[in-house]
């Protein structure tokens, strides 16, 4: 098994859980995504976990890359949000898994076991909230940069200037951004973006 996690009480901690079982071994270890991929190449892991969110190279594009070299390399995706944009990602990068970094010991090995014998496993949590967001429209890139303009406390007139488009059409962007995340204004629009992942970053969300 091979982990890929930029976090080092992360990779311990899944070092010393696998460590106490006898049908799993630990590999190998590496902190961006592009090692990851690197590292996967050398050693062929039967299990690779991989966390989303690398300096250099993110999981969603090292995962996306394995899978395009090795079509039937098992990646189980290691993340710490609840939210269903992510997890999606995640599946259409190659994931087979979902691994919550707050997860238990023993959900970690079933999971592991469940994703080496082929199966797919998502948590109980991300399940749910996949399934209240079943055919839920996505964001534009130009909504998601607006949304995020405004988690950074921007007020409309800014905006428009920074995007280099009108007030009118930033209005029209929160109206369709908040239509889609059924939010009742702009900050609790970034509260539910947030909590789904829309965006990576947690910025204090300021109403203007």
């Amino acid at each position: 098994m091979l982990c890929a996690d930029d976090h080092s009480i992360v990779r311990d901690g899944i070092a010393f859980a696998i460590q106490a079982v006898p049908d799993m071994e630990l590999v190998g270890e590496t902190v961006n995504g592009e090692g990851a991929i690197r590292e996967f190449r050398r050693l062929r892991p039967d299990i690779a976990l991989v966390d989303l969110h690398m300096p250099v190279l993110d999981g969603f594009l090292a995962m996306a890359r394995i899978r395009e070299e090795f079509p039937k390399a098992r990646l189980i995706a290691l993340t710490e949000s609840k939210g269903d944009v992510l997890a999606s990602r995640a599946f259409r990068a190659g994931a087979s898994g979902i691994l919550l970094k707050d997860t238990s010991r023993s959900e970690m090995l079933n999971t592991i076991r469940a994703v080496s014998l082929g199966k797919k496993h998502v948590p109980v949590a991300i399940a749910s909230c996949l399934a209240d967001h079943l055919g839920a429209d996505d964001l534009t890139p130009r909504e998601l940069e607006v949304l995020q303009a405004v988690a950074r406390g921007r007020s409309n007139k800014i905006i428009a200037a920074d995007l280099a488009i009108s007030e009118d059409t930033v209005k029209g962007h929160l109206k369709n951004i908040m239509v889609k995340l059924c939010a009742n204004d702009r900050t609790h629009a970034v509260c539910i973006a947030l909590r789904r992942g829309f965006m990576q970053d947690c910025p204090q969300a300021t109403a203007t």
